[in-house]
């Protein structure tokens, strides 16, 4: 009997015993892929030693120091590392435990940043249906996804949700790419405008939604229209790489892919790559500013913020992340994938779309590809394809609710950076033994 509180009462998982590249390996012996590294944490697979050796050299100097009395030198070497490669004006480094934390923190500084500057009429944020935040109440109040927010309803804080960038549903046949991302992006000024401009505080979103939506990319200008509206009514841009960062999509920082830089910017799962818990959230200038020039104290913490041996471990994986080359290997890898999974499943009668971007991979599952039908949400297709693939030794992020929160299906791949071109096979072969068993 355990006394851990599983994530499913009626489902004992098996225990993990080992790590090794893109590998866990059960207590039985069984080797299993990793080919979502988690949730799209396990940049770097498992079992890195540099990384490991400077968690121990760390633990060695300093396990911890709470960040009411002192900094240390990780956390700053960590921040200066990040500031260096963020983009556009982000200048400073709030390092916290994980990636609700860090969009937690984005939602309350952007409050009090209005606050600060005499504009307290600014609460209201805007974010996307089919999104995914975290799970602390703030963070699910800014997540889209119904299922996930529907029972803690009365829990939650009013936040307007406006279409996703949803190309392969909501594109029309008579529009071009870029002219369907201008009509997407144009549903925030439009919101803006309902709700009054001078009550928004923020706008947020996911450059490649993960988890919800399956590695949904945005269409072409979509994100620069966004900059722009964001400026026009002088609301704060913040972005949630949480998932999709840290070079996940080919680039250090997603939106750098699409020509912008945010206000606010939060970062987690590959900071760290599963060898501690950190995430962190990045701000300009002006608005670290803004509190300095007022109250000088951002009102809000936790008791680990900034840990030292988490801060190690971050600026271990980051540098690996920068000096290894990985960057180009996720472009490289990525594009290998893309094309072996378009080879094997783009015209499998149940697939309706395969998109992303480097090694952030979503399938969409549909009932019928002529109409994009989705299958009947009591098949329960996500659990059943998890649990397929898991049998053939594949660890990968199936989903449903993609469409609505109740409908559609998907299924997200986000392999360590360190996936082999004979390993891309296995997970294609493994895929697609599992999607045949369920479908």
């Amino acid at each position: 009997m355990s006394h851990i509180f599983s994530r499913h009462c009626h489902a004992t998982p098996p225990r993990a015993v080992g790590g090794e590249g893109c590998y866990l390996i059960d207590d039985s012996g069984k080797r299993y892929l990793d080919g979502s590294g988690g949730a799209a944490v396990s940049c770097l697979g498992h079992g890195d030693a540099d990384v490991t050796a400077a968690i121990e050299a760390q633990l060695e100097q300093l396990a911890f120091a709470h960040t009411g009395f002192f900094t240390s030198e990780p956390a700053e070497k960590l921040a200066d590392l990040l500031i260096e490669h963020a983009p556009g004006d982000l200048d400073r480094v709030y390092l916290v435990s994980g990636g609700s934390e860090a969009t937690e923190a984005a939602i309350k500084l952007a409050r009090q940043y209005w606050v600060e500057k005499g504009e307290p009429g600014r609460g209201r944020l805007i974010a996307r249906k089919q999104s995914y935040h975290g799970n602390t109440i703030g963070a699910l109040s800014a997540g889209g996804n119904e299922w996930r927010r529907q029972q803690f309803g009365p829990l939650l804080l009013d936040v307007s949700h406006i279409d996703p960038c949803y190309e392969y549903r909501y594109r029309r046949d008579d529009e071009s790419a870029e002219e369907y991302g201008a009509r997407a992006a144009q549903a925030l000024e439009d919101e803006l405008l309902r709700v009054g401009p001078d009550t928004v505080m923020a706008f947020m979103a996911e450059p490649v939604v993960g988890a919800t939506a399956g590695a949904l990319a945005p269409a072409p200008g979509y994100f620069k229209r966004i900059r722009e509206i964001c400026d026009k009514y002088g609301i704060l841009l913040i972005l949630d790489e949480v998932m999709c960062g840290m070079g996940r999509t080919g680039s250090l920082f997603a939106c750098e892919q699409d020509g912008i830089a945010p206000d606010i910017l939060c970062i987690a799962k590959g900071l760290g790559a599963g060898y501690q818990p950190i995430g962190a959230m990045l701000c300009t200038a002006e608005i670290y500013q803004t509190l300095a020039d007022g109250s000088g104290f951002f009102q809000h913490g936790h008791t680990y913020l900034g840990h030292p041996a988490a801060a190690a471990a971050g600026h271990a994986v980051v540098s690996a992340i920068l000096n290894r080359g990985l960057i180009a290997r996720v472009k490289e890898q990525g594009d290998k994938l893309v094309t072996r999974l378009e080879d094997r499943f783009g015209q499998h009668p149940h697939v309706g779309d395969i998109r992303g971007r480097g090694l952030f991979r979503g399938i969409e599952l549909v009932a019928d590809r002529d109409t994009k039908a989705p299958f009947d949400p009591a098949r329960k297709l996500g659990a059943a394809l998890k649990k397929a693939a898991f049998n053939e030794g594949l660890i990968c992020y199936p989903m449903s609710g993609t469409i609505d929160g109740k409908t559609g299906d998907h299924i997200l791949l986000a392999p360590p950076f360190i996936i082999e071109d004979a390993q891309l096979d296995e997970l294609v072969d493994k895929l697609d033994r599992a999607i045949t068993a369920t479908i």
